[in-house]
């Protein structure tokens, strides 16, 4: 039983290929048959014509050619020697009785045993029409179909004829042997293309066992190690395979990376609640600490008020840096005005020099005034912790020079520099300094924040650092 396929289901690759394999090599093979059965037909019966006008001209040409006119006793001779099995030959007179023969036997040029044509089968011969040596196609019954040749005479009619039997059944044989050769070529046409195919195929079913395995592996959390990848002899980029192969490996790469950062990024959140907690609390324990103080020591009050006071501000200042920074990481624009960079650099100068106359601070400008757009108070707020970050983390008299450039502008130092473990990490949250080096505490949010804002501006922040050679450079769009 014929088995359904379930609709909707769809064919395989190996099917289809096979598929098409088979029916061009089919479609191929019906149309060779036919052309060559049209040709064998052609041939045959264009032999078949000359054959059977040789036969006319025999029986008019030899010794004692047939009348139309002659006696009824003509003998068989008289219609010609040579012919072939199965000739016919007839003659029509206009005036007396038609006769004709059909050869049944022969041995040498001689005719041994011959059938005379009944009334019906003259009757048939007695009725074509035509030029007069035409050839015509006349079934007759009895005999079956031939192919004859009549040559108007005085008096009547000579016809002479070869049956198509032999040529109707070379056809036949030919078109049953093309049968059996396209079937048979059908057949092994599918198996070589199965074959074939499913060789051809193996490296793609490589590729797509690689990609089963790499979606067994457990992606949803922690740190994910992607080692499965397309072997290097199926990425040839040269080839159909080779172009999956290499772009699936691409993917792998670029999703391995992406997982990587997705682990590194709930690392820093991990790492920024707990360090935000952190500083949190002790602010807090300290203002429950001396309240409780207070509460017990009713005379240390004042002195418990200044340092809840203190530890207030404090944490205020901390959560509204946490604050900034949640926005500015949600997108939320800034102003966008035209905002004179010179006169912004040159009042957080002057005020570094009033808060800190340790330092040697100095300026450099252009003679043209810097412009560039962006919200002022932010810009403000990136200088001065750029600032602050260099006076706390430099000794005493160290030089602090602040230079504008058309792009934006640059804070350079004499002190110590970053560590080598910390420069790569000096803008990350809650990130801090060596403790040896560091005069004043913070929460480590001063250069996150100075990287924040400038990104928000469409800017970029960069760091070089060498012990008695430390440059930021923040670069703003003009």
């Amino acid at each position: 039983m014929k088995q359904l396929r379930v609709p909707g289901r769809p064919l395989t690759l190996t099917t289809r290929l096979v598929a098409v394999v088979v029916l061009l090599v089919a479609v191929t093979a019906v149309a060779i048959g036919t052309a060559t059965t049209i040709a064998m037909r052609e041939n045959l019966d264009r032999r078949l014509d000359q054959d059977v006008r040789a036969a006319l001209s025999r029986t008019l040409e030899g010794p004692g050619a047939p009348r139309p006119q002659a006696p009824a006793g003509t003998r068989d001779d008289d219609f010609g020697p040579g012919q072939e099995l199965g000739s016919l030959s007839a003659v029509l007179p206009d005036d007396a009785t038609p006769r004709g023969m059909v050869l049944s036997e022969r041995e040498g040029r001689g005719w041994v045993a011959s059938t005379a044509l009944t009334d019906e089968q003259l009757a048939a011969l007695s009725g074509l029409e035509g030029t007069d040596r035409d050839l015509r196609t006349v079934r007759l019954p009895g005999l079956g179909t031939y192919r004859v040749a009549v040559a108007d005479l005085e008096g009547g009619q000579v016809v002479a004829g070869l049956p198509l039997d032999e040529v109707e059944d070379t056809v036949a044989d030919l078109l049953r042997l093309e049968l059996l050769a396209t079937l048979v070529g059908i057949a092994l046409a599918a198996v070589a293309a199965v074959v074939v195919v499913r060789r051809q195929l193996a490296p793609l079913r490589e590729v797509a066992a690689t990609a089963h395995r790499v979606a067994e592996l457990p992606l949803a959390s922690g740190e994910i190690e992607m080692a499965e990848r397309v072997p290097a002899g199926l990425t040839d980029e040269r080839t159909e395979i080779g172009q999956v192969g290499s772009a699936l490996n691409a993917m792998l790469d670029h999703v391995e990376s992406s997982l990587a950062q997705r682990h590194r990024s709930e690392q820093q959140v991990r790492q920024f609640v707990a360090d935000a907690s952190h500083e949190l609390r002790t602010p807090l324990a300290t203002i429950a600490g001396y309240t409780e103080l207070a509460r017990r020591r009713p005379e240390t009050t004042g002195t418990a008020l200044a340092k809840v006071e203190t530890e207030s501000a404090r944490m205020t200042a901390l959560v509204e840096d946490l604050l900034l920074l949640a926005r500015l990481d949600s997108g939320r624009p800034l102003e966008r005005e035209p905002v004179d960079l010179s006169r912004l650099l040159l009042e957080v100068v002057d005020d570094a020099r009033v808060v800190d106359p340790d330092h040697q601070w100095r300026l450099s400008l252009p003679d043209a005034p810097l412009t560039v757009t962006g919200d002022a108070a932010r810009l403000h707020q990136v200088v001065t912790n750029l600032l602050t970050n260099a006076r706390k983390h430099t000794p005493g008299g160290s030089t602090v020079t602040v230079t504008g450039t058309p792009s934006g502008f640059t804070v350079h130092d004499d002190g110590p520099g970053f560590s080598p473990e910390l420069a790569p990490r000096a803008f990350e949250r809650f990130v801090r300094g060596d403790v040896a080096r560091t005069r004043a505490g913070g929460a480590g949010l001063g250069l996150s924040l100075v990287e924040a804002i400038v990104a928000a501006h469409g800017g970029t922040v960069a760091l070089a650092s060498a012990p008695g050679d430390t440059t930021i450079t923040v670069t703003l769009p003009r």
